[in-house]
């Protein structure tokens, strides 16, 4: 009767561990549609370079999943790390994580952005992203490379046709912040 037990014992931890993993569900379609949409930013973007940029996102994403330890949804990952529980794994560590990434590949037909969306509404939590576009163009012409969304698996979209969030420029929301803080403690000081 022990045996029997200990091998669903076992069955049920290897489940268990393997579950609390992240599955490599880079699927080399994905990075060739990634490719193929950053090549789409312009006739000047260098090939290569659009398909080494997928290819690292797309891997890194998978690197920094397994290195933040994600096994849950973005919001229950959030908390974890808040709580101490965790390192790394909120949005702006993504973000900042994949654009320094990105950035050591010294592009010459692509260039990298930073963008926060959400900043202005008290309902809903800031959210930062890494975008590419074509050197000289604006982040709004570019691709949003987002690995927080869905807890470690890539997602990417023009960011025009990213309705989910209305993306403003990183050091645009930070000046605001700066701002806000300033009066408010100017109000503070009144008072």
């Amino acid at each position: 009767m022990m045996k029997p037990l200990a091998c669903v014992f076992a069955v049920l931890a290897a489940l268990t561990l393997g579950a609390c993993s992240v599955p490599d569900t880079v699927d080399r379609r994905d990075v060739a549609g990634l490719a193929t949409e950053i090549r789409g930013l312009g006739p000047d973007i260098d090939p290569e370079e659009a398909e080494r940029a997928a290819r690292i996102a797309y891997d890194y994403t998978s690197q920094l999943a397994e290195e933040y330890q994600i096994p849950d949804p973005p919001l229950i990952h959030n908390t974890k790390v808040n709580r101490g529980l965790r390192p790394r794994g909120l949005c702006w560590h993504w973000a900042e994580d994949m654009e320094a990434r990105l950035k050591q590949e010294n592009f010459q037909t692509l260039t990298l952005h930073r963008a926060i969306a959400n900043a202005d509404n008290p309902f809903r939590i800031d959210h930062s992203t890494a975008i590419i576009s074509r050197r000289g163009d604006s982040m709004f012409d570019g691709v949003v490379l987002d690995p927080w969304r869905y807890g470690g698996k890539l997602y990417w979209s023009q960011l025009q046709a990213d309705t989910r969030y209305n993306w403003r420029p990183r050091m645009e929301v930070l000046e605001w912040k700066r701002q806000r803080r300033e009066e408010k403690q100017r109000l503070a000081f009144i008072e």
